[in-house]
């Protein structure tokens, strides 16, 4: 979300594609990295990787959509004033579709040269399917707090009148985002995004599948919860 709010001046069309670039760049970085180097690296490798690609993304067409990227930061933004409620539907389908593409794009990778993929090991999931073996319970509670904080940050940089440079909000934002995840890694993978759930899980087996609406409605709480309140918490301004 590089801008407050998605620029007039481009088309419905415009902005749907540049969120479907960015959410593809998005999850063709954090599931390329947790997929090749995650043994080698570990969290650390994929946060980097998801945190860049946020990053590069909205540099490069921010500008256009708003550089969402994710159903949890436009349903925020709708929340807080900064898009139409009309536009939140197709952004949600422009995302999830950008994330299965880049999985189906990372699945060609290995399967053209024979290999195979553990999308599943990659995959958002509770009990048996997290890494530190966390319940649903606490799993959702994560989710609702990380997207939320994540969510509060976004519109933090890119309010008017924030004190940001010019041109840097992108950088605290894939700052934020490599934060998140370092902390949610070992809890669920860190989903933060439906998006990049449902990318893995279409190729991750029956498990992830199940437990998808998990990370459908976890992120989208957290991101109403953080565009419903910022106005009330952050926004006020003091009087003369």
């Amino acid at each position: 979300m590089a801008q407050a709010s998605a620029p007039a001046p481009y088309t419905l069309v415009s902005r749907l594609l540049a969120e479907l670039f960015g959410t593809y760049l998005l999850v063709f970085g954090v599931i390329g990295a947790a997929l090749f180097f995650a043994k080698d690296g570990g969290p650390l490798v994929i946060a980097l990787a998801v945190g860049l690609a946020v990053l590069t993304a909205a540099y490069a067409v921010g500008h256009i959509s708003g550089g969402h990227f994710n159903p949890a930061v436009s349903i925020g933004a709708a929340a807080a004033g900064r898009m139409p409620w009309r536009d939140l539907v197709p952004y949600i389908i422009a995302q999830l579709i950008g994330g299965i593409l880049a999985t189906l794009t990372l699945g060609l990778f290995v399967v053209v040269s024979g290999k195979t993929a553990d999308f599943a090991a990659v995959s958002n999931g509770f009990g048996g399917a997290s890494p530190m073996g966390l319940n649903l319970g606490s799993v959702v509670i994560a989710e609702i707090v990380a997207t939320a904080l994540f969510v509060y940050i976004i519109l933090g940089v890119t309010a008017p009148g924030a004190h940001v440079t010019a041109g840097f909000a992108p950088l605290a934002i894939g700052l934020a985002l490599t934060l998140v995840h370092l902390v949610m890694i070992p809890v669920d993978n860190s989903s933060v995004n439906p998006a990049r759930s449902l990318a893995t899980a279409i190729l991750g087996g029956s498990t992830p599948l199940i437990q998808l609406w998990v990370f459908f409605v976890a992120p989208l709480v957290g991101g109403l919860i953080a565009g419903v309140t910022w106005k009330f918490l952050f926004a006020g301004r003091r009087t003369a």
